[in-house]
């Protein structure tokens, strides 16, 4: 049975969905456009962010990242996440691409939108404290939350884990776009990126909003019926990698053995099955020099 004609159907829906309707022409210019590149074709941040662990990595990275109050009030009062979620998706996944992949002017300008962004979006929490997305601190707590998400689903789930420099590698690739996006000294070590992580413990809890975003993304997702399956599995996946800490402030299920067992076999199932559907970046014109 020719099942190559399925493959193209599947991925050209779900290309769509995460890139948009104008994904064809983003992928073509990103991969397309001549001119050094921020990173190399042998830099570990494009062996993570071109590997389908991403899709577990990114909803463990918006669930870790929501137990910061300030970072959640931010999301929950500027961002049309409920609305049009895919339009989020859709926007992140390209900066994403653009940073990883793109020439180097591309990159630099989607860090300047990004930060022209986060320098309207202000206010203040229920209970009375003010927030910027443009802080630094908070930025920060963003980026590490990202980093170790993407980081860790690629090791669980990923295609080629990274080996010890790599990995390192990986968090120095990201310090970069980080840099780049106004946050101070952020780490270039897995060691660095541990230490961070842990220094911001005191300031995580759950909120109502942030126990609230995770029913959404994991209960009600916006997904049509035939592919609330595969979603479960990637939902599943991406809480068992969760640390057990974040369990409670989001009202989520700790069950060990499930996480060790079940989970894992669903995100190997769901990102095997992703890698069947979705062809690797392309090779050639997006590795033309780099400007790291």
């Amino acid at each position: 049975m020719d099942t190559e004609p399925l493959r193209r159907y599947v991925a050209d829906a779900l290309f769509t969905r995460v890139a948009g309707p104008d994904g064809e022409v983003h992928r073509a210019r990103i991969h397309g456009t001549p001119g050094p590149r921020w990173f190399g074709s042998d830099r570990p941040i494009r062996r993570v962010h071109g590997d389908a662990a991403m899709f577990i990595g990114g909803l463990r990275a918006l669930l870790l990242q929501s137990l910061h109050p300030l970072a959640m009030a931010a999301v929950a009062g500027h961002s049309n996440y409920r609305d049009d979620p895919w339009g989020r998706l859709q926007r992140t996944s390209v900066f994403l691409a653009t940073t990883t992949f793109g020439n180097a002017v591309d990159a630099q300008n989607a860090v300047d939108r990004v930060r022209a962004i986060h320098d309207r979006i202000k206010g203040v929490t229920a209970d009375g404290v003010p927030y910027r997305a443009s802080d630094p601190h908070l930025l920060g707590w963003v980026h590490v939350a990202e980093v170790d998400s993407f980081l860790r689903c690629h090791q669980r789930y990923g295609a080629d884990p990274l080996n010890a420099r790599e990995r390192d590698g990986y968090v120095a690739d990201m310090a970069h776009v980080a840099t780049a996006l106004g946050v101070p000294d952020p780490p270039t070590t897995t060691a660095g990126l541990n230490a961070r992580l842990a220094a911001y413990r005191p300031e995580l809890r759950g909120t109502p909003a942030a126990r609230d975003a995770a029913r959404f993304l994991l209960l009600t997702p916006p997904v049509p019926m035939l592919v609330r399956a595969p979603y479960a599995a990637l939902a599943v996946a991406s809480v068992a990698s969760l640390p057990a800490w974040t369990r409670l402030p989001l009202r989520l299920p700790f069950l060990p053995v499930f996480d060790h067992t079940a989970a894992r076999l669903a995100g190997r199932g769901i990102t095997r099955a992703l890698r069947w559907v979705l062809p690797a970046p392309p090779r050639g014109a997006s590795e033309v020099g780099h400007a790291a």
